[in-house]
């Protein structure tokens, strides 16, 4: 028969023993491997990203044509219109007509469009447009396993914006604008309340450095009931692009969307 001490010691040798076959605490979750954006999958795919240059997030829409990888393709800048965003260019229908001039013969590439604002330049302040196109779109096009943009695309303000963009990056192989928005005066762009004063204009204005502009590259177009008709013309007789076409249409969606195809065959050609 068993004693008191000895049922004792007993326990506590069972305990200890299964102390001992214990499983460890488990131990802290493992730390996830930072991810990096993958290559471009669908033919549109829309990204928030923050831009430092810009002091906040903006819409970065990738557009390429359906059936072709995106992988390695070349790549053109698109800039939208005052009071619009990236995704305008979907409702403009640039998708499908993108698909549609690729399988017509065009070249295939592709199209970024980002969120801008104050007409693409820097007024002032902690927002700067250019400084985002020039240092951030660059290593997110990388990441997307795209090419740095060799074109770029306005319409209205964005016209405006490409130029300017055109004017510091004289290797783009296209340059095309729809219903640039360009003032032949002080007066006319201080009326938009957008310049921080006219030096600011002058320096950012594309009719007043006509000679930083490659006409080699440049397309102009632009509605011949557009306001801004008489500021286009005068770009085009000082700069003399390639392609200018005057034609019945508005400054509105329903011109440009019937311009789009011509424009998208321009930049691809020269992409190539």
């Amino acid at each position: 028969m068993l004693s008191r001490r000895g049922l004792l010691a007993g326990s506590a040798l069972a305990l200890l023993a299964g102390c001992s076959s214990a499983e460890p605490p488990p131990g802290p979750p493992p730390v996830p491997e930072p991810t990096r954006p993958s290559a471009v999958r669908d033919p549109v795919t829309v990204q928030r990203m923050h831009s430092a240059a810009r002091g906040t997030d903006v819409d970065l829409v990738l557009i390429t044509p359906e059936g072709v990888p995106a992988s390695g393709l070349p790549v053109c800048l698109a800039l939208h219109g005052r009071g619009a965003q990236a995704r305008t260019f979907l409702s403009l229908g640039v998708p499908t007509l993108l698909t549609a001039a690729v399988r017509a013969g065009t070249p295939p590439f592709a199209i970024a469009a980002l969120d801008g604002d104050h007409y693409w330049v820097d007024v002032g302040g902690d927002d700067d447009p250019q400084r985002m196109l020039t240092d951030e779109v660059p290593g997110w096009l990388a990441e997307r396993d795209l090419r740095p943009a060799s074109a770029v695309f306005g319409i209205s303000m964005g016209g405006f914006g490409a130029l300017r963009f055109a004017r510091a990056h004289p290797d783009l192989k296209a340059v095309a604008t729809a219903s640039a928005a360009l003032f032949v005066s002080w007066p006319d762009a201080r009326s938009r309340k957008v310049f921080a004063d006219e030096a600011n204009w002058r320096a950012s204005e594309p009719l007043l450095h006509p000679a930083d502009l490659r006409p080699g590259g440049l397309g102009v177009w632009c509605g011949e009931s557009d306001p801004f008709l008489g500021a286009d013309r005068k770009l085009v007789k000082a700069v003399n692009p390639v392609v200018s076409r005057f034609s019945p249409g508005k400054h509105d969606d329903a011109y440009w969307r019937g311009i789009l195809p011509e424009v998208l065959k321009f930049v691809g050609e020269r992409l190539a």
